[in-house]
């Protein structure tokens, strides 16, 4: 790619940012918007919307960023939860590590790989259009040229900085986590263990097993229990009643005619009925057979072997999680409940045969799924390269001989293209964690989250760097040896496309998030046809599944091309930047908190800034070989080994933490709880906060007002 070429994308992208800024600041002051751009405060606020007219809201306005840009951490903690602290810390954290990467790689490195002569020995600046990215590579600067020495330098100081800011991240968030346990109000997850695989001796019911066992082993800090049981067919009948509530609330808001038809074939033959009739009726006979079944569900027959066993302190949990409670270390499994709305009841539905079978389709269908996103990848290496594209369609060499055309396909379009089919990904993640036998939606989240992040640094990193066969890439790694020398050559040469990358699914991505294009879309169809459900209406609850990997991928990219293409540097800084304060204003206004891990999505910052490191390391051993200059890469080969080094001490100083609490910490809370009025409440609550949402008590009502009481769904604990 020439830098015309980048200059056009960048254009083009700048662009859209701009007309999204624009649009987004007008259309989200209109009143009838709210709920679009700002759903959290529609659904905390909703009695307080003023539709009064004012020219002001047809002006565009930075007012956003203002207010996006003043709430403190602790405002944001208190607002939006640890989760949300924890992904804006990584914003930061990368905003440091490319402030000070950007400063060594412009002033420092760029200049040295432009003045060089490998590649071209053209420096006059009335030729800066017209020539290649890799003019402003390492690949441009001389075989065994001492100005290589730079590089290396330049390697162990970014590396040593790096280091000592994910130790400052890691210490600052793990005492923030602590602070944020001792600052929290009690809660049933903090007293609750799960408890799986219980054996039921003849004549005896799992619930009366669960009952004498914790009562005889844990006679001083046992509370309670609460069984779990199978309720997948009780759910799809609440399904089916949910959906048919909804058909009646549409058809009580149109006209009296459209709600008659003829109950013969498509509804063109046969007598009239009235659907509201209609409708009720079938209402009532669901609920006749959801109160059947729960009564069925409550006896023994449908129990499953897992119970939420509750305790007397924080303390007394801990130690039933840690320590094994049977002689048979295959039954009595404990583990921590996750918080009573976090939990995956369809988790209990399955058996322990279907959930192993499921895990090892999912495996089979994540390398199926991994290898055939090749293809669009392939095609995208194709647009990339015009010499290929002009082989594969001949007749379009008239096209392509226009620069413009060219450019906008070279630079603009391959990494359009692949963020489109990289969009459909985060959902399928979804689906393949929540078969996994997961039993929270937030470990569903975590785990959706790290599949994605690794199937996107091999798809859209490797698979566009080695740009080869499936076959190839698996050969490339199968031979140790070569891995360094291969990626010394291969990485450098897409350069461009990465840079074209960060620009296009970078830049517009951000700006497309704030301007939800598709919310936005729906809000006006369902305005047009008059549909406005607020009893619908639910606050969408951050992705973290798809844009923690995509944060984490742009650093990859940093990192990895540091001093290898510095001049990707500029580029990605403004993402960071941009991604700060676009975010800050979804948290305070879209998203609101699904569920709390504690902030245990860290670690998985961590583990990929450690893996870019290394790899960064393993590319400069190949570069500098390939340089002809082997010093420097021997000299190298201590830096990943420290690395790993740091990691392992990061690994044992910090991580426990992030998978539990310390005794210190939960004899210190339970102390601090007996002055506290509410725990009696909370202790004697603890039996009935899980229960399963499909045993709740459902009632269908008919209205007594056919337009404005619809039918109510009622549900009590």
């Amino acid at each position: 790619m020439i830098v015309s070429a980048l200059f056009t994308s960048v254009g083009i992208n700048l662009g859209l940012c701009f007309l999204f800024f624009t649009l987004y600041s007008i259309l989200g002051k209109q009143p009838k918007n709210v709920p679009v751009y700002a759903p959290r405060l529609f659904h905390e606020r909703q009695s307080q919307q003023r539709d009064d007219f004012s020219f002001e809201r047809l002006l565009p306005s930075p007012g956003w960023l203002k207010r996006a840009w003043q709430p403190t951490e602790d405002e944001l903690l208190s607002d939006s939860g640890f989760d949300a602290v924890v992904f804006m810390r990584i914003f930061i954290f990368s905003l440091r590590v490319f402030t000070f990467a950007g400063i060594i790689g412009i002033l420092v490195l760029l200049p040295i790989n432009y003045l060089g002569n490998q590649l071209t020995a053209d420096h006059d600046i009335s030729h800066l259009p017209y020539k290649t990215l890799d003019s402003f590579s390492i690949s441009n600067v001389n075989d065994g040229s001492n100005w290589l020495w730079v590089h290396f330098c330049a390697a162990y100081i970014f590396t040593g900085f790096v280091c000592y800011l994910l130790y400052y991240e890691y210490n600052y968030i793990s005492l923030k986590r602590i602070s944020y346990f001792y600052s929290s109000k009690p809660q049933p997850h903090q007293f609750t263990i799960l408890v799986r695989s219980i054996p039921a001796p003849p004549g005896s019911s799992f619930s009366e097993t669960v009952d004498n066992f914790f009562t005889e082993y844990h006679p001083s800090t046992y509370l309670s229990h609460s069984m779990v049981r199978r309720t997948s067919k009780l759910r799809s009948l609440i399904d089916d009643g949910e959906k048919l509530y909804k058909r009646l609330t549409h058809l009580k808001s149109t006209s009296s005619q459209q709600r008659y038809r003829r109950d013969g074939f498509l509804g063109l033959f046969g007598r009239k009925v009235d659907m509201v009739d209609h409708y009720e009726k079938k209402l009532e006979e669901l609920e006749d057979k959801v109160r059947l079944k729960q009564s069925q569900s409550a006896l023994a027959v449908e129990e499953v072997p897992a119970a939420f066993v509750s305790f007397k302190s924080r303390f007394g949990a801990a130690i039933a999680v840690h320590i094994q409670q049977g002689i048979n270390p295959t039954q009595w499994v404990t583990e921590r409940a996750p918080e009573p709305k976090d939990v995956y009841w369809p988790f209990f539905s399955a058996s322990f045969i279907k959930r192993w079978i499921l895990k090892l389709v999912v495996v089979v269908a994540y390398i199926a799924l991994t290898i055939l996103f090749l293809i669009p990848v392939v095609f995208v290496q194709g647009l990339a390269n015009l010499d290929q594209l002009e082989t594969w369609f001949p007749f379009l060499k008239g096209i392509l001989s226009i620069a413009f055309i060219s450019q906008v396909i070279t630079g603009y379009l391959p990494s359009l293209i692949l963020q489109l089919f990289l969009s459909v990904v985060p959902p399928i993640m979804i689906l393949f964690s929540s078969m996994q036998g997961y039993i929270s939606i937030s470990q569903i989240e975590k785990s959706a989250c790290t599949k994605m992040l690794w199937f996107t640094v091999w798809n859209i990193f490797f698979a566009n760097v080695l740009s080869g066969s499936a076959l190839y890439m698996v050969n490339v790694f199968l031979e140790p040896k070569k891995i360094p020398s291969v990626l010394a050559e291969a990485v450098p040469a897409q350069a461009s496309f990465f840079i074209s990358y960060v620009v296009t699914s970078g830049w517009t991505s951000l700006s497309s998030e704030l301007f939800r294009l598709i919310p936005l879309v729906c809000s006006f169809i369902k305005g047009l046809f008059g549909r406005k459900d607020m009893d619908d209406f639910e606050v969408p609850s951050v992705p973290y599944h798809s844009e923690i990997p995509r944060i984490l991928f742009f650093g990859l990219l940093g990192v990895t091309y540091f001093f290898l293409a510095p001049l990707i540097l500029p580029f990605i800084l403004v993402y960071f930047c941009m991604g700060y304060i676009i975010y800050r204003n979804q948290l305070l206004n879209v998203y609101a908190p699904k569920f709390e891990t504690g902030g245990k999505f860290w670690p998985i910052a961590h583990n990929s800034t450690i893996f870019s490191l290394v790899l960064m390391h393993v590319i400069a051993i190949g570069i500098f070989g390939l340089k002809k200059l082997p010093l420097a890469s021997s000299l190298i080969i201590p830096l990943p080994v420290l690395t790993l080094l740091f990691n392992e001490y990061c690994r044992k100083r910090f991580l426990p933490i992030f998978k539990a609490y310390p005794t210190e910490c939960l004899i210190k809370k339970d102390r601090e709880d007996l002055n506290d009025p509410s725990i009696p409440e909370l202790l004697e609550n603890l039996d009935t906060a899980y229960h399963d949402p499909a045993l709740m008590p459902v009632q269908y009502s008919r209205s007594t007002d056919g337009h404005n009481s619809p039918l109510l769904r009622a549900a009590e604990v």
